[in-house]
């Protein structure tokens, strides 16, 4: 009888436990754009109940917005009751730490600087909205791409590649950072490799003759800069025709989706132009 007992407890702390880490979050806030495109990949969507004003598919789909990208409305995000809010670390600690002085959670994700970071901070997710199979094969199939892509392109000599992601002042991706890996994955060289600030002359883009110019879309200002770039003709890069627009929406958003797609972009106008 006891031992009947005892089973019957077990077995319905097991089932409060299960119960409790399946509605633990299901009302999120997030305050990072690249963490609710996530969630959206994940498909759980419907347990985000607030955004910032840069979290585009969230804004679509009417979602509180209660953030901009500095400042969050702590006001606003208490009257929302969410179990969680999910900050980075660039989030103020002013407005973190008043909102765990209203008991609310918060859970911290630091900016990604590279692709397996931003794998890792995809299945943490997954697991937190009770997606991890999703998540998990979400990045199987991405390092499969990357393995693929691998494959498909071949140099004789490495070319020399200029990422720029401003226009002013002109700034450059550096290595150690996820845009980084753009350029080894592609197998190119990066001009700023040495660099420790990404801000740079366009004398020394020029002195360094890269063999391709990557921009990212900055509306007209984009268009405006690969003009620019066409005027130096001595350019290996302006010599044949290897300056390209990759889309800033895609390529400075840290989700392993986004990433795959404009590695896949990339990699076709490489080819295009090989």
């Amino acid at each position: 009888m006891n031992r009947k007992r005892l089973i019957m407890v077990v077995c319905i702390c097991t089932t409060c436990l299960l119960m409790s880490a399946q509605k633990r979050y299901q009302r999120v806030i997030s305050l990072v754009p690249s963490i609710t495109q996530n969630i959206y990949y994940l498909k759980a969507e419907s347990r985000l109940v607030g955004c910032t004003s840069y979290c585009t598919p969230a804004i679509a789909d009417k979602k509180e917005v209660v953030a901009t990208a500095i400042e969050a409305n702590v006001e606003k995000i208490v009257l929302l009751k969410p179990d969680v809010v999910i900050v980075s670390t660039l989030t103020s600690p002013k407005d973190v730490a008043t909102l765990r002085k209203f008991g609310i959670e918060v859970v911290e994700f630091a900016s990604a600087k590279s692709f397996d970071e931003i794998c890792s901070q995809y299945i943490a997710l997954g697991k937190m909205l009770e997606k991890q199979t999703e998540a998990e094969k979400t990045i199987d199939e991405c390092k499969a791409k990357i393995k693929k892509l691998s494959k498909t392109l071949r140099w004789n000599v490495v070319p020399k590649i200029f990422f720029q992601i401003g226009a002013d002042p002109i700034f450059a991706v550096l290595d150690n950072t996820f845009m980084g890996e753009y350029i080894s994955m592609l197998g190119g060289k990066n001009i700023a490799s040495k660099l420790e600030h990404g801000i740079v002359s366009r004398e020394f883009v020029i002195s360094q003759a890269p063999d391709f110019i990557f921009i990212t879309s900055m509306g007209i200002s984009s268009e405006e800069e690969a003009k620019t770039w066409k005027r130096y003709t001595t350019l290996p890069a302006v010599k044949n025709n290897r300056i390209f627009i990759v889309d800033a929406n895609k390529a400075c958003q840290p989700t392993p989706i986004t990433f795959i797609e404009t590695l896949e972009e990339m990699t076709k106008m490489c080819k295009q132009k090989r």
